[in-house]
């Protein structure tokens, strides 16, 4: 009987790396994609490198980090660690060195914002307890000296009084400053001309000078909720004296808020709140009474501060502060002045914001204001000649948006952020998805922790990295930190620990360095090239050319390039109906040929030198059983420094469906 003839091997080779693709079935992707790409960087053709794990810095805070951001102050970098309790920590990333920001109860458990001014203060907003900077010593409240209102225009002044506001509650803070205004040798207007910082209460106002008897009272701004403003309704008559006249500030829920009525032609006109108060609550049961002043009907409404700040941005030489539907705008060359002529604030009531702002980012030129679903920008900023302040207003994008804050950043020329439903890139007044490979990803994210982005240089490429907590229902089953990393419209997948919860980039040395927390240590990412790191690579299931027929695995094989001290790989041959057993390809220390003696070379002096370290190109190769009509393989190591250099396969073809 004739023998059948011997089947025909078929190879493939695989060495075009085109990055992680999760959005189509693993039969379906391209031949230079992965169905998972973990801790390895498909940076080109036959080059997928693994990425280096993160590396401790021995650092631990002393409760559990919440918040996570770093500034630059007089050129030196800083990580802030806001922590559980409402302290903060800072860590001096030139001399590694670890110190106090604020002690226990200072700032709320969560929701900060940070930005900085120039490279001078770090400039912290609290959702509930105001504006604050810290200037790399002193951490400074941003209560500053509101109107200030004349109670009494005295007599006999032939030239404008000096004026002395009282120091600042905060011992660090920055005294504010006011000139006079004489007419008729009386004191006729004041005008500030340093708002000041470090305010907790009104301050006390007092005139020196050729006159008598000028007074006059101050209010104060704060970016605290909880606090009271008042507002006159009705202005009543026969008001005449106004050291009579006393407001009474009751209910709400709150504690020591205390105004003073400001008369003017018998009528109360307004109401200086000397105090905001703290811990106000329930609008509906908050009451105003103006008694005394020999007057009658004057009436007035409390107003409760209960929008929590969300977003902090500088922005055309002044700082930006959102609240609400509201964006509060400092003087031009301030931080800390919210109140004279060139200071103000926008509320937006476009349709295009259906809640409130989520957060502030200033790039590019512009001012983004994020809503969840919407992104306004703020440009062209402006001082007319009378001193106020005019800006355009563009609303770019009415349908897109994202609720999360810390997940928002510049990307070379444009700004990506992520949302629940995917990453995108806004470039000029156009936002585009970037997430289409990362589909199948998003369904096992938990979006009920925090998500945290930034940039890093990696292989001296700069990369956009987010960092989620997510669950892998393919290799670990279980919860897990991971990376979504992009560059040059490819993704892959970066595990830097299982716990890591934060990440912020800081430019330390001129190098945009990734930091991250697990909450509790500090650590640098992408920054240990010896450290064992697991990495997967999954390829494509590949139809070898013909769909249609069921191929038989005879052989396969992984070629890379060997880091120092070699590597280790395990590797299993899949088809569309399972994977064969997982084979060890063992550890492999140096560029072998076919007998596995070591291949050196020869210099001039006919001397044998050996590869340095062992590194060098090597062929995992081993026999392989598997039938499918689809084949691939997926390779897992915990093997540092190494590379992928391709992928290849040996087969027969056998029967068709």
């Amino acid at each position: 009987m004739a023998q059948s003839p011997e089947q025909k091997k078929s190879y493939q080779i695989v060495k075009q790396f085109k990055g992680l693709n999760t959005k189509a079935n693993r039969t379906a992707i391209g031949e230079d994609e992965f169905s998972w790409l973990e801790n390895a960087m498909p940076i080109g053709y036959a080059n997928l490198k693994i990425t280096p794990a993160q590396n401790s810095l021995g650092i631990t805070f002393a409760n559990t980090v919440t918040g996570w951001f770093s500034v630059n102050i007089n050129l030196i970098d800083y990580i802030l660690a806001f922590q559980s309790d409402g302290s903060c920590e800072y860590v001096n990333l030139q001399t590694n060195t670890k110190g106090t920001v604020a002690t226990a109860g200072k700032f709320s458990g969560s929701g900060i914002s940070v930005s900085q001014w120039k490279n001078t203060q770090a400039l912290i907003l609290d959702p509930t307890n105001g504006y604050f900077y810290w200037d790399g010593t002193y951490l400074v409240s941003v209560g500053s000296v509101g109107a200030i209102y004349i109670t009494n225009g005295g007599t006999g002044y032939t030239s404008a009084p000096t004026i002395t506001i009282s120091a600042p509650n905060d011992a660090n803070g920055i005294q504010a400053t006011a000139t006079a205004t004489v007419t008729a040798n009386v004191v006729t207007s004041i005008s500030l001309t340093n708002a000041g910082s470090g305010y907790t209460t009104a301050p006390t106002v007092t005139f020196a000078g050729v006159g008598t008897n000028a007074a006059a009272i101050a209010s104060v701004v704060t970016f605290k909720t909880g606090t009271v403003s008042a507002v006159v309704t009705n202005g009543g008559s026969g008001y005449t004296n106004a050291a009579n006249t006393v407001v009474t500030i009751a209910g709400g829920g709150g504690t020591n808020a205390a105004g003073t009525a400001i008369l003017s032609g018998g009528q109360v006109v307004g109401i200086a709140i000397t105090n905001p108060g703290s811990g106000y609550t329930n609008s509906s049961n908050i009451t105003v009474t103006i008694t005394g002043g020999g007057g009658t009907n004057a009436k007035a409404t409390g107003v409760i501060n209960l929008s929590n700040n969300v977003g902090i941005a500088t922005f055309s030489g002044r700082v930006w502060i959102a609240y609400g539907r509201t964006v509060a705008y400092s003087s031009a060359a301030s931080f800390t002045d919210f109140v004279t002529v060139s200071a103000g604030t926008v509320t937006l009531t476009d349709s295009t914001l259906h809640g409130n702002i989520i957060s502030l980012l200033s790039a590019n030129n512009f001012l983004y204001i994020f809503g969840d679903d919407s992104i306004n920008v703020f440009s062209d900023v402006r001082v007319t000649t009378t001193g106020s302040t005019l800006f355009t207003n563009t609303n770019v994008s009415a349908s897109v948006g994202t609720k999360r804050a810390y997940a928002i950043f510049p990307y070379f020329r444009s700004v990506l952020f992520m949302n629940d439903y995917g990453v995108y890139a806004l470039v000029g007044s156009t936002t585009s998805k970037l997430s289409d490979p990362l589909d199948g990803v998003f369904p096992n994210i938990d979006f009920t922790n925090p998500i945290y982005a930034g940039q890093v240089l990696l292989n001296n490429i700069l990369c956009a990295v987010f960092n989620f907590r997510y669950y892998d229902a393919t290799f670990t089953q279980s919860y897990r930190y991971i990376q979504a990393v992009f560059f040059e419209k490819k993704w892959f997948i970066t595990s830097q620990g299982n716990s890591l919860k934060y990440i912020t980039s800081a430019p330390v040395g001129g190098k945009i360095t990734l930091y991250g927390t697990d909450g509790t240590n500090l650590y640098q990412l992408y920054a240990n090239t010896t450290s064992t790191i697991s990495s997967i690579v999954q390829t494509a299931l590949l139809p070898m050319g013909d769909n249609i027929r069921t191929k038989q695995s005879l052989k396969f094989a992984i070629e890379a390039t060997l880091g120092t001290g070699g590597s280790s790989l395990t590797a299993s041959i899949d088809s569309e109906t399972g994977s064969s057993t997982q084979y060890s390809l063992g550890n492999i220390t140096s560029w072998s040929n076919s007998l596995g003696s070591v291949i050196p070379w020869s210099n001039n002096s006919s001397a044998l030198i050996p590869w340095s370290g062992g590194n060098g190109y090597t062929l995992y190769k081993t026999d392989s059983q598997m039938f499918g009509k689809y084949l691939g393989i997926t390779s897992q190591s915990t093997s540092p420094n190494f590379v992928y250099n391709g992928f290849e396969f040996e087969h027969e073809l056998r029967v068709r469906f």
